[in-house]
């Protein structure tokens, strides 16, 4: 599996060959979960199917069980994603913030994923 490294500003790293990516590595696969949540439903103009559900599942008056299922299955169809081992989460109720934790298993070993989404 290879990703490419976001730089401090969340974009696309250049310049550096293969020093520009993830290669095998765990970092690679936490790298995807992280783009793969952050990318809404609909967003891509590729292919709209693709995305996670913000606005239809997970923002605004929603119960946490649903929430929590759309994100794990997101997760989970990840590349390279074994099983979600803990997952936390918390969402601020007057805000669109919700702070997400797991511990993911990996086809190269664990990775501690966290991340503040609004």
């Amino acid at each position: 599996m290879r990703y490419r490294k976001h730089d401090e500003n969340n974009d696309y790293s250049f310049g550096s060959s293969l020093n520009d990516f993830h290669i095998n590595s765990v970092e690679a696969v936490a790298q995807a979960i992280d783009t793969r949540l952050q990318l809404w439903l609909g967003e891509w103009f590729a292919d709209k199917s693709e995305g996670t559900g913000w606005s239809q599942a997970v923002l605004g008056k929603r119960s946490s069980n649903l929430y929590e299922l759309t994100l794990r299955q997101r997760v989970l169809e990840t590349q390279g994603v074994l099983s979600i081992e803990n997952f936390g989460s918390k969402l601020e109720p007057n805000t669109r913030k919700l702070t997400v934790s797991m511990d993911v298993n990996t086809i190269y070993g664990q990775a501690i994923i966290t991340g503040d989404y609004e």
